[in-house]
């Protein structure tokens, strides 16, 4: 089930269930998850795409470990923040992933995302090209995951 926003998926959410932000790319899939108080998203892990029934089955079992309630992915707006083709294949993924894994889902606008990470791992962590590869997808669900978490603390 796709949720039209964060608060409905978060409504939904039974109590000290944890959400999976989710950096859908072409080559891999970035994760992240949150705390049992939906404050703050941690870097979990990189998974290599593949078959969609495979990634939907290690969901399921992770969701189940790690007590994961729903997902929150990436929504590749243009810039101007069009919804393009980028966007309707992103959401074509995720309600299929969510269809097969039975987790409900929400889109987040990811705009620059992954930029804003390379930024920091270049200017902040000063770390190679190679280390960067490794570790800028699920520091990108992480980014993507803490600006959704942000919308939900008090003002």
């Amino acid at each position: 089930m796709l949720y039209n926003s964060l608060s409905d998926l978060v409504a939904g959410l039974p109590r000290h269930y944890r959400l999976l932000g989710i950096d859908p790319g072409k080559k891999q899939i970035g994760l992240a998850l949150s705390d049992i108080t939906l404050m703050l998203a941690s870097p979990f892990s990189v998974v290599k795409r593949g078959k969609l029934s495979v990634f939907a089955q290690y969901l399921k079992e992770l969701s189940i470990k790690e007590e994961v309630g729903g997902l929150v992915c990436g929504l590749p707006l243009s810039l101007d923040g069009d919804f393009g083709p980028a966007a309707q294949a992103a959401k074509d993924w995720i309600m299929a992933v969510s269809n097969m894994s039975g987790l409900p889902a929400c889109l987040w606008d990811e705009r620059l995302s992954s930029s804003a990470v390379n930024r920091f791992l270049i200017n902040e962590a000063d770390l190679s090209r190679k280390k960067r590869d490794e570790i800028v997808d699920k520091m990108a669900a992480s980014y993507i995951l803490q600006a959704a978490l942000d919308t939900l603390k008090p003002k």
